[in-house]
């Protein structure tokens, strides 16, 4: 885990507890005035803008929710002070599109998918809880995911508290301009590799919130060359696959530093590399990406087969055989 100094007291650390109660703010651990004080996981903007309130979200554990039940314990006024000003800006960024979100802090990003993405993880702890409680059993999870977990906690608290990251981002984004259908809600996430990723209005984002960069490196060169390109919808959910099976490729736990400096908090990453001399990815395994692309080419219907016929070769509407690229513009397959 971290390697404390002395420990700003103002942190707050709910794994060390296992604290996810509804009578505790989920970002600052203060006692709350009633279980009425909560947040939804997806902002109602969101929500209003594509109808989701009771469309169907489906939780790990197979059970079945609605976004709208999605929620978080939330002091108000720490809503109304630090959670507020961050999703109106967002939203407003989003309501303009692709030029606006390319010039928001990516920072303010993370912030607002970390929060997103907590937001499910808590609701699946939750739920996890219950349930083993409901079979007489002790709640169990991974020492890894813990890790992870608390450690995406600790970054979110860089909208409430003066926490810097000191020389790194611990995330990687990538933002492309995407021709999409104005009617589609593309949401995609893995939680237990910290991945997600967005597709509407005229953009599709894709974001790796624990991974100090590595999948972006990962991925120059591809990056180098479609970069400024409009997608295709299909192009876009063809790199997202890339990046989602990169994302569990990468084989390292960060670790990390916390430096209190006065009343400011800085956080240091530990080199990447460690005591380990192995590759911060694992091998890349053709057939497993032709899964990946399989679950997200879904509306368009290609099955493994296809995908694999050359395993040498998956197939690609990114690149021509050539390695040129393809103009998202000729694909003729619906948006």
């Amino acid at each position: 885990m971290c390697i404390f100094a002395a420990m700003p007291e103002q942190i707050y650390y709910p794994f060390t507890a296992f604290n996810f109660s509804n009578r505790n703010c989920f970002l600052t651990g203060q006692t709350l005035l009633s279980e009425e004080e909560k947040i939804q996981v997806f902002p109602q903007w969101l929500m209003s803008l594509y109808g989701l309130e009771d469309k169907a979200f489906k939780l790990l554990d197979e059970s079945m929710a609605t976004y709208k039940d999605l929620k978080l314990p939330c002091a108000a006024h720490v809503n109304e002070t630090y959670l507020e000003p961050l999703e109106t800006e967002i939203a407003s960024a989003f309501d303009i599109g692709y030029e606006a979100i390319k010039n928001l802090d990516d920072l303010k990003l993370f912030q607002w998918a970390g929060k997103l993405l907590y937001g499910i993880i808590f609701n699946e702890i939750q739920s996890g809880i219950k349930l083993q409680h409901a079979q007489g059993e002790e709640f169990n999870i991974s020492q890894a995911i813990i890790h992870k977990f608390s450690h995406l906690h600790l970054m979110l608290q860089s909208v409430n508290l003066p926490l810097t990251f000191d020389g790194f981002k611990p995330y990687s984004i990538f933002l492309f301009r995407v021709d999409n259908n104005p009617e589609e809600f593309g949401y995609r996430d893995e939680i237990n590799t910290l991945t997600f990723s967005l597709r509407i209005k005229d953009f599709g984002l894709i974001i790796c919130l624990q991974d100090n960069g590595a999948n972006r490196v990962y991925h120059k060169e591809i990056l180098e060359k479609i970069q400024g390109e409009v997608l295709h919808p299909i192009q876009f959910e063809e790199f997202c696959g890339r990046v989602f099976y990169s994302a569990y490729l990468f084989n390292r736990l960060p670790e990390y530093n916390i430096l209190p400096v006065g009343d400011e908090i800085f956080l240091e990453a530990m080199p990447l590399r460690g005591m380990s001399s192995k590759p911060l990815f694992d091998d890349w395994i053709n057939k497993i990406y032709g899964q990946v692309l399989e679950s997200f080419w879904k509306n368009w219907g290609f099955l493994l087969l296809e995908i694999i016929k050359n395993p040498e070769k998956p197939m690609s509407f990114v690149f021509n055989p050539d390695g040129s690229l393809v103009n998202g513009s000729t694909i003729e397959l619906p948006r």
